[in-house]
């Protein structure tokens, strides 16, 4: 008999003991009538900033534009450089270059595929306003460097967030290091609307107050009709806010589970040669978004896991200094990512996969590199 297909993401599986509670948030908000801001929109900034310790969470309409809100908050724009690592989704840079700054391009470290302090340091210059620090694959960088790095060199520290809802870096959630966190709802994050949204949580007052006006077409707080600054329409709409109420209460759960995935990845495949897993550091507390490992023959063992019905992904087939809109930014040093980016593999990692599936996963995938090798 032929073993079911694995998929690569399955978002129904975690989310169907959950269907009467969406029903009940969309009766709700269908009935009020409340479809833009309102006490639902509310209701969840104050939840998202409570799960992160902090007293300010701002919706906004997607993750890219929670980080170039925040940049603008922060005054960033013409003239200015930000750093950014090469390894990350092109968003991160797509940001920077909306409010007029420059994106300055570092490498990463070869067992976490994260920005270091030392990646970070190769890429200030005397224009550098600010470093973006992707906490990619659900793995937290290390904030203790960063930081002090940053204070020393008089720039600010923004966290993107995006695939790491719920990690911590030395029992701290990130996105509480820096002047603020940014993160997405898309709906295959851990915690993921049922379509696009963002949030950024900081603990500055005026920085929060800055996002939320630059988001609501530049509105003042007094008047609705006032427009002091130049801003746009980003806003968190009330449905996506009340999906993420009901499922903000199993996002701890949820990352329980991938945890216990990733840890019998790293059983079948830490040892297994030709396979590399993505490393974490000590001190991070990951939620795997992604289950990455590095494998020489990539693309013959994305074919044969899809021969035997397992999906996988590439995350990212080329690094952001290699596109074309992008590649005359300036850049530091990018070797690691350059060498590791034809290498990379994302296998299946969703909360609900079970141990059978992993293991099938890792049947075939060292089934193929053994193969490759012979």
């Amino acid at each position: 008999m032929t073993p079911p297909p694995v998929p690569f993401l399955d978002l129904e599986r975690s989310q169907r003991d959950l269907y009467e509670e969406f029903d009940a948030a969309w009766r709700s908000i269908t009935r009020s009538a409340r479809y833009v801001g309102g006490p639902v929109v509310e209701a969840f900034e104050g939840a998202w900033a409570a799960e992160h310790g902090l007293d300010h969470a701002v919706g906004v309409a997607n993750g890219t534009d929670a980080l170039e809100l925040v940049l603008r908050g922060l005054g960033i724009g013409p003239g200015d450089e930000v750093v950014v690592p090469a390894n990350t989704f092109i968003a991160t840079a797509e940001a920077v270059l909306a409010v007029g700054a420059l994106p300055h391009f570092v490498d990463v470290d070869p067992d976490t595929l994260l920005v270091t302090a030392s990646t970070v340091a190769s890429g200030i210059t005397d224009r550098t306003a600010a470093v973006i620090v992707v906490h990619l694959y659900g793995q937290a960088a290390d904030m203790t460097a960063i930081t002090a790095l940053a204070s020393r060199r008089g720039i600010a520290v923004v966290e993107d967030c995006a695939q790491a809802q719920g990690a911590q870096w030395d029992g701290r959630a990130v996105g509480t290091f820096g002047v603020a966190g940014c993160t997405s709802f898309y709906p295959g994050k851990n915690l993921g609307a049922f379509g696009d949204g963002g949030a950024v949580v900081t603990r500055d007052a005026a920085l929060a107050r800055a996002v939320r006006s630059f988001g609501d077409h530049g509105r003042s707080e007094i008047f609705k009709y006032e427009h002091p600054v130049v801003g746009r329409n980003s806003r968190l709409d009330a449905l996506q806010a009340a999906v993420l109420l009901v499922k903000l209460p199993h996002l701890q759960a949820w990352n329980t589970h991938r945890r216990n995935a990733a840890d019998q990845y790293s059983q079948r495949l830490g040892e297994e040669p030709g396979i590399t897993l993505t490393r974490q550091a000590p001190a991070s507390t990951s939620v795997h978004h992604l289950q990455v490992v590095r494998v020489d023959d990539r693309d013959r063992a994305q074919a044969d896991l899809a021969a035997e019905g397992i999906g996988t992904a590439v995350h990212y087939p080329f690094p952001c200094h290699q596109q074309k809109g992008y590649a005359v930014m300036p850049r530091a040093g990018v070797l690691e990512t350059e060498a590791t980016s034809p290498r990379l593999l994302s296998l299946p990692m969703f909360p609900g996969i079970d141990r059978e599936e992993v293991d099938r996963v890792c049947d075939v995938l060292i089934a193929s590199v053994r193969g490759s090798s012979a």
